[in-house]
């Protein structure tokens, strides 16, 4: 059945609940299709709504899930009742389990080597069962054309059913859309979640999550590197948010 979706900033996210974004991408994964999952927080909201290549990721994205409480709450206003957030780790965690117990096999891309054996280590603590076809740490530089089929035939000959992809936002996007059709998986962008599964960075505490205050967390963790991006992007999707919630209260 398709997806309903809502526009938050004029960028389409779906509405979907833990259930249906589990089955959904299991149900895809079961038939190895080429599939890109996006998982969409207030940073990638407001970069989709002002470069023109990133917002086609976003459009053309089989699921963009509300990733980042501001966005689900974007979502309830307009009419989704009771929307969950659906984050990357967490969305990382609970299909590994679901992979661990139907013999589902994932692949890992992106993070250093270190990360890397982190997330595996970690992943089989967690979940013995789980089958990790197999694992890529590519260059920061662009991929020669040689380069990117050699991972391509990896990932494909692998048998894995979903690739997470943790390259970071946006490049995971746009390289999960430019690969759509040559990846025979599901292709889940989760960004943060290899350094915090893996144990190697601090996720804030369930508390802040819930209250929506990880973007805080984050910003106390790494302030030279995130505090331009917090003061700008968090400030126009408040703007933005509210002039849209505005606006439709007018056409009413």
């Amino acid at each position: 059945m398709p997806l309903r979706s809502a526009r938050v900033l004029g960028v389409p996210i779906h509405a979907v609940d833990w259930p249906g974004a589990l089955q959904t991408i299991s149900h895809w994964a079961s038939r190895r299709e080429s599939r890109c999952v996006c998982i969409c927080n207030v940073h990638s909201v407001v970069t989709a709504s002002q470069q023109a290549e990133f917002r086609a990721a976003i459009e053309q994205a089989d699921l963009a899930t509300p990733d980042g409480a501001p966005v689900a709450w974007m979502l309830r206003r307009l009419g989704v009742a009771r929307q969950e957030r659906i984050s990357g780790p967490d969305l990382m965690h609970r299909y590994c389990a679901l992979a661990a117990n139907r013999n589902e096999s994932i692949f890992l891309l992106g993070g250093t080597v270190g990360v890397l054996q982190g997330l595996q280590d970690a992943l089989l603590a967690d979940f013995p069962g789980l089958r990790i076809a197999g694992t890529s740490s590519p260059p920061f530089r662009p991929l020669t054309s040689e380069e990117d089929d050699a991972l391509v035939a990896q990932i494909n000959a692998s048998g894995a059913g979903v690739v997470w992809v943790g390259l970071g936002c946006p490049k995971q996007e746009l390289w999960m859309h430019a690969h759509r059709g040559r990846v025979q998986a599901v292709m889940v962008g989760v960004g943060a979640a290899f350094p915090y599964l893996s144990g190697m960075a601090r996720r804030a505490p369930t508390w802040m999550q819930r209250c929506g205050l990880e973007w805080l967390h984050r910003l106390a963790s790494e302030p030279r590197r995130l505090w331009r991006r917090y003061l700008f992007t968090n400030s126009y999707f408040i703007v933005g948010a509210l002039g849209q919630l505005w606006r439709r209260l007018l056409e009413r």
